[in-house]
């Protein structure tokens, strides 16, 4: 009966010093928690694990990631250029654009310039016949298929200054500017009918290349610039009519034939149906 006392005694007392001994360690650590709040924190942090537990595991990291070294042809143009209604602006793209890419089908306008094209293919603008412009300015084009613009009857300004052509393709009838300044044209890349149907041109600039002779000029041309060629003469039928002293030119207002050997002194009939006369070497 004595023992019974005493441990119903001695439990209280155990238990009261336990609480004492506890409260007075929390206060040891900072941030540490009483003893009833304690049950209520183990509580939570095994709901907590076994929440996390139940969680799927997280995406794998792709094993191959888009790099600078990628083909820009493996992305939609959509992606890789802006896109804007009618209008498509790809410069300087990254990764490197090497070919044309694919447009959307109500394409008029593309501005592809400073990239890395090497060759335009027929394929490239088949299914794209509303374009009405395409700038190719700095690139690495030395070929163009022979039909690579056949189908382009609304083009009307087309630009591929700064590339490595040697020669030039047929030209759609309906342009009123062409520019392949500072490519490697020779006189024979440069078909002798390359532009006699492009009624309509206005603009055509040549400067920098290598040919020899003046091409045939349409009726239509304002601005022409030839400079910084090989050319070397200038003969009666260039500009004006061998058979015909009442053949004038009044819409040829510009005409540049500085940086060629040729001397335009040594030919002073060869002008005479035009208002003014060529830029040039005269001595």
């Amino acid at each position: 009966m004595k023992t019974l006392f005493f441990t119903c005694m001695l439990v209280p007392w155990l238990m009261a010093a336990s609480a004492r001994t506890f409260d007075h360690n929390s206060q040891l650590i900072p941030g540490s928690l009483a003893g009833s709040q304690l049950n209520g924190y183990f509580s939570d942090y095994l709901k907590s694990k076994r929440a996390r537990r139940a969680l799927p595991p997280a995406d794998e990291p792709d094993d191959n990631p888009i790099t600078a070294e990628a083909d820009a042809a493996d992305l939609p143009t959509c992606l890789l250029c802006v896109c804007l209604t009618g209008s498509v602006y790809c410069e300087e793209v990254s990764p490197d654009m090497t070919s044309i890419p694919t447009l959307p089908k109500e394409t008029a306008y593309l501005y592809a310039r400073f990239n890395k094209i090497r060759k335009i293919k027929n394929k490239d603008f088949a299914q794209i016949v509303t374009l009405k412009r395409i700038d190719l300015t700095g690139n690495l084009i030395s070929e163009i298929e022979d039909g690579a613009f056949s189908k382009l009857t609304l083009l009307e300004e087309l630009s591929l200054a700064e590339n490595q052509l040697v020669k030039l393709p047929a030209l759609p009838a309906k342009l009123t500017s062409f520019n392949a300044n500072y490519n490697k044209l020779k006189t024979k890349g440069v078909k002798a009918n390359a532009f006699k149907k492009l009624t309509k041109l206005v603009n055509l600039y040549l400067s920098d290349n290598m040919l020899e002779a003046v091409p045939y000029i349409p009726e239509s041309v304002r601005s022409l610039h030839l400079q910084n060629n090989n050319i070397t003469e200038v003969n009666v039928d260039t500009f004006c009519r061998s058979n015909d002293t009442y053949y004038l030119r009044p819409s040829l207002n510009e005409v540049r034939l500085d940086g060629n050997p040729v001397v335009l002194s040594k030919y002073p009939d060869n002008f005479t149906c035009m208002k003014v006369l060529p830029v040039g070497k005269y001595r």
